[in-house]
């Protein structure tokens, strides 16, 4: 298993929790935005592994809260390069690693914003609607070699990012953090939202053989949000 991400503090506590389930997880401080930095991180994954079975393109920022007309270019071009040309990278070289051995999966996070329009997001939403763009096309190119791309779309998700989300929009429209936070919630016919664990175990089970037959899909974990 390869962990690589920006922070290697973060990373360094899941290869942790890894490493007491007798696995010997690759630590890698990667800037996905980065060609140089993904072609490193595969040069590694070539060396020290006799094949690749899963890629899960989980890299991403939030972006600004901010009206469009008030976005600067540097972090319309920062979302976009993290968010969709990172995955880009990384799915172009995994499924060179992929074709060779005729079989794998890529899984790429992309969100409910991916799915609808998003007032004050619009990077962040756009980068998420290039994912599903992104793995339904290379869903219809990998297929003939038996490599499976689909994508999972969270709707909000309980934790720390989601309450950033919150606290920015609070700030930017004059409302009050439990305002903003009640109107996430309202159109969940869950009445809560989704944890990190259940998006995970949407990822587990893509990267499965349980669905060996399944590609080209975008699957939401969202507790009902997309009804709406």
């Amino acid at each position: 298993m390869v962990l690589a991400a920006r922070s290697r503090e973060k990373m360094e506590s899941v290869a942790e929790e890894l490493r007491n389930l007798d696995t010997r997880p690759l630590v890698m401080t990667v800037d996905v935005s980065s060609e140089e930095d993904v072609k490193r991180l595969f040069g590694r994954v070539r060396e020290d592994y006799d094949g690749l079975d899963v890629l899960v393109n989980n890299a991403g920022i939030a972006g600004p809260t901010a009206l469009a007309r008030d976005v600067t270019a540097e972090e319309w071009k920062e979302t976009l390069d993290i968010n969709l040309t990172g995955a880009f990278f990384c799915a172009r070289e995994a499924s060179t690693i992929m074709i060779e051995q005729s079989r794998g999966s890529i899984v790429n996070i992309t969100s409910i914003g991916g799915r609808i329009g998003y007032p004050l997001r619009t990077p962040y939403a756009a980068s998420k609607w290039g994912m599903i763009g992104l793995s339904h096309s290379l869903a219809a190119e990998l297929g003939a070699y038996g490599i499976r791309v689909n994508a999972v779309a969270p709707g909000p998700i309980e934790g720390e990012r989601i309450n950033q989300v919150i606290a920015a929009r609070a700030e930017s429209e004059g409302m009050t953090f439990e305002q903003v936070r009640e109107g996430f919630l309202q159109p969940i016919p869950l009445k809560r939202m989704p944890t990190e664990q259940e998006v995970a175990d949407m990822v587990l089970l893509l990267a499965s053989d349980s669905t060996s037959a399944v590609t080209g899909q975008v699957m939401h974990v969202d507790g009902g949000f997309r009804m709406q």
